[in-house]
């Protein structure tokens, strides 16, 4: 063909296409890779086992082990002795060869390493493999997610989905939901005002929807809508590109109270109608307050027709949380000194 042939149309089509397949192509290239490379350290963890049990190599072994590995494959970078500890530490916690047909061996080795550093629980381990192979997370979500413990916050939060929306629909609608939500990147205190929260989870997106969780897109804060003269703003609006549907999330920073649910059920609504497609999916609020009586949240979501999910959030992550003293304890604390300041 030469240089002054037309480009035929179906020449963009074919093209796209032999993209994709050389993507394809490359990703699972990568995954044999990986998995390759799983089963390798797999296997020198448990020979590092079999011989400690048998002959009782100790760190003096491993460290001359380490030598001799790297002398022999000097390309590559994977045989320190905090490796080698690493990969020992990994056919103990996976003890049988099917750990290859698991999660677990579809993830980064630093995934791995991550795992082994901060969980000690075997299921625990395993679940937080599973997501992650199954969502893609990166290490830094992975770190993200086993500190904020999102095992017990996953499709956490009260909703009237069930009542509002179709059965498979309501289903998945709940998974997009998390109680409560950890903030403590924002590096606000109890006090800041609905306005300086909004901001923030802005000027830290990319940490916002990593904790809203996959595949949310950012639209807008202070999102304009006009009814019939009247102007309204809805604090936070996003987009779930797998489900398809809009997510309008208000944020209140003291305790729920129940006549927050109308005032989102109407931005639902307004949503809804305003910029939903025939295609989307139906549109969803979620309100975050800063404390909630969950008995008071459900009897106000009974008499709500917009689905709507109300969760809380935290600025400390729940470890530095548990760690400060209760209300209580600080009464207990200063009444015993204000007890002894009137004895002395």
């Amino acid at each position: 063909m030469s240089s002054s042939t037309p480009i035929p149309s179906e020449y963009g089509a074919v093209l796209a296409d032999l993209k994709r397949q050389v993507r394809d192509a490359r990703f699972t290239a990568q995954r044999r890779v990986n998995t390759e490379l799983v089963r390798l350290y797999w296997g020198i963890g448990r020979t590092i086992l079999q011989r400690q049990d048998a002959e009782g190599w100790g760190s003096n072994v491993i460290g001359r082990l380490a030598t001799d590995l790297r002398a022999e494959f000097p390309e590559m970078k994977g045989f320190s002795p905090r490796n080698l500890a690493y990969m020992r530490a990994f056919a103990a916690a996976w003890s049988d060869e099917r750990i290859l047909q698991q999660a677990v061996a579809e993830l980064p080795w630093g995934h791995i390493t991550v795992l082994l550093d901060r969980l000690d629980d075997h299921a625990l381990r395993d679940w937080y493999a599973a997501q992650a192979a199954a969502h893609g997370w990166s290490r830094n979500v992975l770190e993200h997610q086993i500190r904020t413990t999102a095992h017990t916050r996953l499709q956490a939060a009260p909703t009237n989905f069930p009542s509002t929306l179709p059965a498979g629909d309501s289903d998945l609608a709940r998974q997009l939901t998390k109680d409560p939500y950890v903030l403590d990147f924002l590096a606000l205190d109890g006090d800041a005002k609905e306005r300086h929260l909004e901001q923030a989870l802005v000027d830290r997106i990319i940490d916002t929807l990593r904790e809203l969780g996959e595949g949310f897109a950012f639209v807008g804060r202070q999102v304009h809508l006009d009814v019939d003269g009247d102007d309204f703003y809805v604090d936070l609006l996003f987009f779930h590109i797998e489900q398809l549907r809009y997510v309008v999330i208000e944020l209140k920073t003291g305790k729920f109270r129940p006549e927050y649910l109308g005032q989102l059920g109407f931005y639902v609504a307004l949503v809804d109608d305003r910029l939903r497609r025939a295609q989307h999916a139906d549109t969803v609020g979620l309100l975050l307050v800063a404390d909630k009586n969950d008995a008071v949240v459900r009897y106000s979501l009974a008499g709500q027709h917009n689905p709507i999910g109300v969760a809380s959030y935290d600025l400390l992550p729940p470890a530095v949380r548990a760690a400060l003293p209760s209300e209580a304890d600080l009464a207990a604390a200063i009444g015993t000194d204000a007890t002894d300041a009137d004895r002395d």
